[in-house]
């Protein structure tokens, strides 16, 4: 397996020897069910697989080092390059500037560039308007291109079935970058529509059987179509794809959903199925699915509280954050800090879609048992952190030594 060249504040020793360890008693990643540390009076039970994935890695690899590359020259990232505060926070210590922020909204005018400036696309990629806009500037957009390789599967897969006829529903939150950046490749092939959940599913089926009237779905679906989309030809023949940082089981509802609807409205058997319905399966990333399925393996174990670790507008963490609070209290937080004593914790309401404190977030009882994953950009040294703060919050900080010895001395 590649690995890449990350700063070495981001890795974590005591996660390092975890995840080695891991890897060693099951090399075909089969055993989903998460890695329990005894940690005196505190048990805390880590979920199989978290944290940075070969995308992440690969970005942070290549955008430090544009960064090293080019001393004396000024350093664009198209938005930020991960959902992580701190990777973030970095790279702009390093001299680099947004061009726009997370929604696409400008900070820095296209006009302000030169052809002597370098420009890092993010790794949720980005649209042809835009690579074409810095190819007119003289900015070559592939010599730092950070776009995650399982983006660009996406990508290729829409394209192939786009030639072949289908159109794409994209299943993503239509203003996320890598979902801007899939819709724009999709449709420069074929017509693209994007649907931001299963209720949006079914309301295309709608559509797709006639049953809502076509010019209803320009205004249902404002900005969310491609150029010319044409409801009474372009859903004939679909295929979806996905944002890969969304729900795995989520996608794949969808895609099960509106393949009964083409079945049932063309009246389709198991041979001719494909005629309608592209077998897209392939899309889904692996890590998005590891880490979901992990948590579904850590939430099988009782517990008092889950935290979750990771960026407030990362995707792939909110699921997480989703996944966790079907089952016990979660409490969704970015660093250490926001456990604040023994009484308050500082963490993101998904729902109200803002930073609360909560008080008496720690039960009484003990042992006290904590469920911890976090997302694709989280740093292993973050989780660590956030374990040792938890230590010495329950008085068990010289414990943690001693397992910290004990797992590090036997990676």
């Amino acid at each position: 397996m590649k690995t890449f060249d990350v700063p070495v504040h981001y890795r974590s020793p005591l996660i390092t020897a975890i995840k080695n360890q891991r890897r060693k008693e099951d090399k075909l990643k089969k055993d989903f069910s998460p890695t329990i540390l005894d940690i005196g009076s505190l048990e805390v039970i880590l979920a199989r697989h978290f944290g940075f994935c070969y995308g992440v890695e690969n970005a942070i690899e290549i955008a430090f080092r544009a960064v090293t590359e080019n001393p004396g020259k000024r350093i664009f990232l198209l938005s930020e390059m991960i959902h992580n505060p701190q990777v973030n926070a970095d790279l702009i210590a390093e001299g680099v500037q947004f061009i726009m922020d997370t929604y696409g909204r400008q900070l820095i005018s296209w006009d302000e560039l030169s052809s002597d400036d370098i420009v890092i696309i993010p790794a949720f990629g980005t649209t042809l308007e835009i690579e074409e806009l810095l190819k007119e500037k003289h900015i070559e957009p592939t010599k730092y291109d950070t776009t995650c390789p399982f983006v660009e599967k996406v990508w290729n897969r829409s394209e192939k079935i786009g030639k072949e006829g289908y159109t794409i529903v994209v299943h993503g939150k239509p203003r996320h970058e890598e979902t801007r950046a899939t819709f724009s490749h999709s449709k420069a092939h074929t017509p693209t529509v994007v649907v931001k959940d299963m209720e949006q599913a079914q309301r295309l089926a709608q559509y797709i059987t006639g049953r809502e009237k076509p010019e209803h779905f320009y205004e249902e679906f404002e900005g969310q179509y491609s150029k010319g989309f044409n409801v009474a030809t372009d859903l004939g023949r679909i295929g979806v794809v996905n944002q890969t940082t969304m729900l795995a089981s989520d996608t794949q509802g969808i895609a099960d959903y509106l393949k009964q609807v083409m079945i049932a409205h063309f009246q389709l058997d198991d041979t001719s199925v494909k005629e309608r319905f592209a077998d897209t399966r392939d899309t889904l990333c692996y890590a998005t699915n590891d880490n979901q399925t992990a948590v579904s393996g850590m939430l099988e174990q009782k517990a008092d509280i889950a935290l979750v670790i990771g960026g407030y507008n990362s995707s792939n963490t909110s699921h997480l954050v989703e996944l966790c609070e079907e089952k016990l209290p979660t409490y969704f937080i970015n660093h250490e800090q926001c456990l604040v004593d023994q009484e308050q914790i500082r963490h993101y309401d998904l729902h109200e879609r803002k930073e609360k404190v909560t008080a008496g977030f720690l039960p009484a009882g003990r042992p006290l048992k904590v469920l911890i994953t976090s997302g694709a950009s989280c740093p292993d040294a973050l989780v660590e952190r956030v374990v040792e703060r938890l230590s010495q919050l329950t008085g068990n900080a010289e414990k943690l030594v001693e397992v910290k010895d004990q797992l590090e001395g036997r990676s």
